[in-house]
This record gives C-alpha cells, structure tokens and sequence, in this order.
C-alpha cells in the first residue's frame, strides 16, 4: 500500500485519517494542502478515481476562488482553479495508486488493507 494523505494540519477530519492509518501500523506520507497542494499528476489521479470535479470543492471554502469556482462552465477550468488554489479543495483526499476518497471515508480504506 503506498497511501498519500493530503490534508491541513487544521483541519480535524485530516487529523481523524492519520490516526485511522497510524492505529493499523500503515505507513503513509502526509503532504500539507495549504504549502504544497498537488502535482498535476497526483491531481488527475484522484480526480479520476473520485468521478466528479465538484466533489474535490471544499463546500466551506470562502473567498474569491471558491466564489469563481461555482460559476466556472468548463471542466478544465474548474481544474485550473483548483490546482491554482488548494486551500479550495476538501480535506483530506487520501490517495492508495489509483484508488482516493475526498473526506474522512473509514468505510473505504478498510477495503484497501
């Protein structure tokens, strides 16, 4: 298993999946949402696994990206927005290859182990 979390050291469901993989001794690799974001790569992965761009929309966003995300049309613009501002995006997004969930999703990471 080789498992990403990418999260905010503020945010409590991020804090809720690192304790979920620590208590099974499953080693993982935290990336900070806020410093680092997401390469391309990694964010057209999970956006592959995950189906819906809309879904990767943090709902509790403000400001003047989350603002203009909504109002966006295309697909690929709503990409752009998102890989410009990670602080947008729900936290966390845990990653296993090809597989990622948006949120705290214990139900589906049981199945990964």
């Amino acid at each position: 298993m080789n498992i990403q979390i990418f999260g905010r050291s503020s945010s409590f469901d991020t804090k809720k999946a690192q304790r979920y993989f620590k208590e099974r001794r499953i080693s993982f690799q935290y990336i900070d949402l806020n410093s680092k974001g997401m390469s391309k790569g990694e964010f057209t992965s999970v956006l592959a696994a995950v189906g819906d761009i809309d879904k990767l929309l943090d709902p509790k966003a403000k400001g003047e990206a989350a603002t203009l995300f909504r109002y966006l049309g295309s697909a690929e613009e709503k990409q752009e927005k998102l890989l410009e501002n990670p602080q947008i995006i729900t936290a966390p997004v845990v990653r296993n290859g090809k597989h990622a969930t948006v949120g705290y999703c214990p139900d589906v990471w049981k199945n990964w182990e």
